[in-house]
């Protein structure tokens, strides 16, 4: 199992404690003569196999489509709206009509986010906030989050698009080192959000853009389709 170099605090730091705490239990059972102690580890090895499951990073392969627009995270979609306006993101989008998408990651999925297509970064924008639980309403609006707003470019099209990472309930830390005029290919790695979370997808409702999931679809992040961009 891969792990990601964004969870190494996390999981290096209780493979250690685990270790520490192995070898003390083994010290004391040779002590004591007790064989209790010496399955103590094995729990301890679990224990450490749960929490790096949060923090695993398996390799995708991408669909061959080339005007595909892919999931930028694993889970499952929640919600799919069309906003006349997005008033966080009205400059971006020149006031014009957007689509919105939900994806609900639970403690189960893969925490790592992808970017859904080849793009520039044009702006990144991080607010504190609080941690609903990330199936709750008031989530998308209140709670911490990281924004990457970009430049997608898909079939000889160019256009805007969000990406927003939405802590929850568990996860309370968000993690996008990325910058201003960073460029990206479509399925590289930006970032995660640690344990369980929601991701949002922010694009035009335009016609040449084709949706191809539904509300309760499973996805996994740069391998699902989302929309097709029509040349």
């Amino acid at each position: 199992m891969t792990l990601t170099h964004y969870g190494r605090r996390e999981w290096l730091g209780t493979l250690i404690i685990a270790l520490i705490l192995s070898a003390l239990s083994i010290w004391i059972g040779c002590l004591t003569n007790s064989n209790v102690f010496y399955f103590i580890p094995i729990l301890f090895l679990f224990i450490w196999l749960v929490i790096a499951g949060f923090f695993r990073d398996p390799e995708r392969t991408l669909p061959s489509e080339e005007n595909a627009f892919l999931s930028p995270a694993d889970g499952t979609v929640r919600d799919i709206t069309i906003l006349d306006n997005a008033e966080e993101y009205k400059e971006l989008f020149n006031g014009q009509g957007v689509l919105k998408i939900g994806i609900f990651l639970s403690v189960f999925n893969v925490h790592l986010n992808r970017v859904p297509c080849d793009i520039t970064v044009k702006n990144v924008i991080y607010k504190e906030g609080k941690f609903y639980d990330a199936r709750d309403i008031r989530a998308t609006k209140e709670n911490e989050s990281n924004a990457l707003l970009a430049e997608a470019h898909i079939s000889g099209r160019n256009f805007p698009i969000v990406v927003k990472q939405i802590s929850g309930a568990i996860a309370k830390r968000i993690v996008c080192p990325v910058n201003v005029g960073d460029t990206f290919k479509r399925g590289q790695r930006y970032g995660m959000i640690k344990f369980g979370s929601r991701t949002e997808i922010y694009m035009p409702n335009a016609q040449w853009i084709k949706i191809r999931i539904k509300i309760g679809d499973k996805l996994k992040a740069a391998q699902s389709i989302v929309a097709e961009i029509d040349k």
